[in-house]
Formats: C-alpha cells, sequence, structure tokens
C-alpha cells in the first residue's frame, strides 16, 4: 500500500501529464517536466505568441497574392496551346506553398517553447476554418494562420475576430469580395449599362460570422439578421496591384473598403439599428456581436469542450463565459480560468486525441524537432484530417465520435510502425512511457510494452495504447 509521500508523488505525476498533454502538445523526453504544471501554463499566456523561424521563412501574403495575380496575368496572356501548361505549372506552385506551410506548421509544434500557446493557435485556425479545398485558398491557408491568427490568440477577441474577418484567406474562401450592395452606385452602373446582370448580396461571410465565428447558431438571429449584416458588409474586399480604394496604397492581398460597392442607408440587426457611414457600420455589428453574452457562451463551450471534454461540465462553461464577459473579451483571462478551474484537471484523460493531436504528440515524444524527409501533408490526409482542409466552413469536429472508429485507428497503428521503424532501437520503449506519460500509464500497457518482441514494436504499441490516444 502507498503512503502519503507515494499518493502525492502519484498524483503530482498525474497533473504533471495533463499540463503536458491536455494543455500542451505532448511531453518531449528531451525536455524537464514542469515543476509547478500550473505556473508553467500561466506564464506562457503572460506575453506574445513565440514568433516561429519555420513559419518566418515562409512568403507573406502580399508577395503570395502579388505573385499569383502576375501569373494568372501571364496566364491569360499566353497563347492557346501555352495556357494549359501554365496553368499546370501555377497550380502546383500554389500546392507548393501549401505543403511548406503544413510542413512549418508541423515543425512549430515540435519545437515550440509554449506548446500551450500552440495549441491555443491551432483552436482558433479551427474555430475561424478555411479550407484549402478552394483552390485560391491553397497558399494562403497557412499565412491566415500565421498572419491572422496567430498574433491575436493572447489579446482580445474582437481584435482577432477583425484581423479575422479581414483577412485575404477569409474573404476569398466566403467569397465577400463578390458581395455588392444592390443600391450601391457600382450596382446602379452596372444596372444601367446591362439590367440583365444587376450585381448582388452574397450573405455567407455574414452567415458564418454569427452562425460559427460568435454567437453561434443558437444566438437568436433570423434569416433577416444574416440579410442585413450582409448588407453593412459590402464595400469589404481585397486588395490587388497598385492603387486601391480612396487613393490609398494596400499591398496585394491586403483589406480595403470599397464605398462603390457598399449598401447605403441604415441597418437593423437583432433589434438595433446601425446608422453608422460606409465601413463603420460593419464594424460597429461586429463590436456588439464580439461583445454579445451569446458568444462568451459559445466560445466558453468551444474551449471547454476542447480542453476538458466532449460533454464538458456547465459549471466550467459558466465560468469561462462569465470570464469572457467581465474582461471584455481578453482572451489571457479566460484561458487562466480554464487553467485554474478544478473541472480542467479530472484525473481521467477522457478527451480522445484528434489525427494531427496524436500525430504531433507522437513525434514530439519520440524526441523529433526536424521532419527530414518526411512531408506532413501526405501523412495526415492517411490519417484522416488534412490540414487546413476541414471541407467546410465549421472545421474539424472535436469530438471523439468523429475520430474513434477502427478504421481510423488502424490507420494509427500503421504510422506507429512506420515511425517506430525509423527511430529503431535508439528508444526503449519501457523507460519512455514513464517520460511522456508521468504517472498514466496502466499496468496492462506496460506488460504490452515490455513482452515486444523488440524495440520498434515496443515503441509502436506504446504510441498506440490508450493512454497515448487520450489526453
Amino acid at each position: 500500500m502507498k503512503g502519503p509521500s507515494g499518493r502525492k508523488k502519484g498524483h503530482d505525476s498525474v497533473i504533471t501529464a495533463i499540463a503536458l498533454n491536455r494543455f500542451g502538445l505532448g511531453a518531449r523526453p528531451d525536455e524537464t517536466a514542469p515543476e509547478d504544471p500550473k505556473r508553467w501554463l500561466l506564464r506562457q499566456i503572460e506575453g506574445p505568441a513565440p514568433k516561429l523561424a519555420s513559419s518566418a521563412a515562409l512568403p507573406t501574403t502580399a508577395t503570395i497574392v502579388r505573385d499569383f495575380l502576375n501569373r494568372r496575368q501571364e496566364m491569360r496572356s499566353a497563347k492557346d496551346d501555352a495556357k494549359a501548361a501554365a496553368r499546370k505549372e501555377m497550380r502546383q506552385d500554389l500546392r507548393d506553398i501549401y505543403l511548406q506551410s503544413v510542413d512549418a506548421r508541423a515543425v512549430n509544434a515540435l519545437v515550440t517553447p509554449a506548446p500551450f500557446v500552440e495549441r491555443l493557435v491551432h483552436f482558433w485556425a479551427n474555430h475561424f476554418a478555411v479550407s484549402a479545398d478552394k483552390v485560391a485558398v491553397i497558399p494562403l491557408a497557412g499565412v491566415f494562420e500565421a498572419e491572422a491568427i496567430r498574433p491575436h490568440v493572447l489579446g482580445r477577441f474582437e481584435d482577432l475576430l477583425l484581423a479575422v474577418e479581414r483577412h485575404v484567406a477569409m474573404q476569398v474562401y466566403l467569397d465577400q469580395a463578390r458581395s455588392i450592395g444592390p443600391n450601391s452606385p457600382f450596382a446602379k452602373r452596372v444596372e444601367s449599362r446591362r439590367p440583365d446582370r444587376k450585381p448582388g448580396l452574397n450573405e455567407n461571410l455574414a452567415r458564418e460570422i454569427m452562425e460559427l465565428h460568435t454567437i453561434g447558431v443558437r444566438g437568436g438571429y433570423t434569416q433577416a439578421d444574416v440579410t442585413e449584416f450582409a448588407r453593412a458588409l459590402t464595400g469589404w474586399s481585397v486588395g490587388g496591384m497598385g492603387r486601391n480604394a480612396r487613393g490609398s496604397d494596400v499591398p496585394p492581398g491586403g483589406f480595403v473598403f470599397r464605398p462603390a460597392l457598399h449598401e447605403p442607408g441604415a441597418r437593423t440587426i437583432m433589434g438595433k439599428t446601425y446608422r453608422q457611414k460606409d465601413e463603420a457600420q460593419a464594424l460597429a455589428v461586429l463590436h456588439d456581436l464580439a461583445t454579445a453574452k451569446a458568444t462568451a457562451d459559445h466560445i466558453a463551450l468551444k474551449l471547454a469542450r476542447h480542453f476538458v471534454a466532449d460533454d464538458p461540465p456547465p459549471g466550467l462553461v459558466q465560468k469561462l463565459s462569465s470570464a469572457f464577459s467581465r474582461s471584455g473579451g481578453d482572451l489571457p483571462s479566460v484561458y487562466r480560468t480554464l487553467i485554474e478551474a478544478p473541472e480542467s484537471w479530472a484525473p481521467q484523460p477522457v478527451k480522445f486525441k484528434t489525427p494531427w493531436e496524436w500525430f504531433i504528440s507522437a513525434l514530439r515524444g519520440v524526441g523529433l524537432r526536424e521532419l527530414g524527409r518526411m512531408k506532413v501533408a501526405p501523412v495526415m490526409n492517411q490519417l484522416g484530417q488534412p490540414v487546413w482542409r476541414p471541407g467546410s466552413p465549421a472545421g474539424f469536429d472535436d469530438v471523439a465520435a468523429r475520430w474513434a472508429a477502427p478504421d481510423a485507428l488502424m490507420r494509427r497503428v500503421e504510422f506507429a510502425d512506420r515511425l517506430a521503424a525509423r527511430i529503431g532501437d535508439r528508444i526503449d520503449a519501457r523507460r519512455l512511457a514513464g517520460q511522456v506519460l508521468p504517472g498514466a500509464v496502466s499496468e496492462k500497457t506496460q506488460r504490452a510494452i515490455a513482452r515486444a518482441e523488440n524495440s520498434p514494436s515496443g515503441l509502436a504499441l506504446l504510441l498506440v495504447s490508450p493512454e497515448f490516444q487520450r489526453r
């Protein structure tokens, strides 16, 4: 029987495992476990999100969009027999940027000094999801995360929301540039010349902001509110080459407001009338959505579901919602409440890792800091969670039912075998188990690893064990 000191040591090990795996991205055998797990997490949210070299080496939005526009112009000017080849070459170049961005994302996750913050970057990128299934988004998904998400995960929700909705990746993904006020100056000019070609609204951005990004599907809005919000958003667009709206210089792909496309007049949304002019109108609506009680509840539920349980404790959700509202959407205040809540530290690991989480924790668990010849995008395709390709603005599901099917688990077994074979005899899985899952490995798993016929087999068994699959 364990004495009091033994029980305390075991409890401390479990708390450490929770900090490293539930809040972080998985333990690394080459890093010392934190002595004070909660303080370790709190320190990570005290400063700006780390700027990591692997992301800094990628092209910026302006570079990507400028090159895309130049290549498209060259393609249009090419003779018929050269257009197909030019189009194929351009698509391959766009895909190369995507592949490099995916690899950079993985390396960030392997080497980050703040794995809790890195997990938050991944959480918010999925909350504000764009999908590279759309060709124009393929080269932009990575810079969207780097430029719109990462700089704001430790700031105010309203600033994060504004950066996301203005970014070219979101604008292109949800067709905002095609949304034109039916009574705007531009629409009237087009109608006078081509009555059969009158431009109109596109409600995609307005709908997803309300349904997914802020107040949620149960937030109390109607279809009429979506249409009115879409009218308020008209004029939000993307800058191209040269000079743009109001004579200001806007870099390629930068946000631009085009007054000629804006629907004039006041808008009434969820019972409130907005009489602001031009861009100020949509900004006023976004402010109210960002600070709404329904938004606080929606964000609180998603954070609690991600970090604690598929069906999180209502008391925890209420604590997070209150912290969000009380602080005016200050995200570190919400994270601090999450860290300090007893519900977040339940010893039983109930969250089943998504393929991305499992993949990153496996690479961290075996001590990798570089990818070598590994290309992450094809691996994630095989594991069933293609990076930045959720297929819809709703992002990837964050519940076990989506990821725990037998065929999905078999894919993990196959990758674990390949990874373990690459590592060879360099790692003793029995020793590693205690390092990456301190106090959390069952006797059954320990026996299975001990009985493995060789080191790679033991390592593969650890990586697909029930304990390693959950956080």
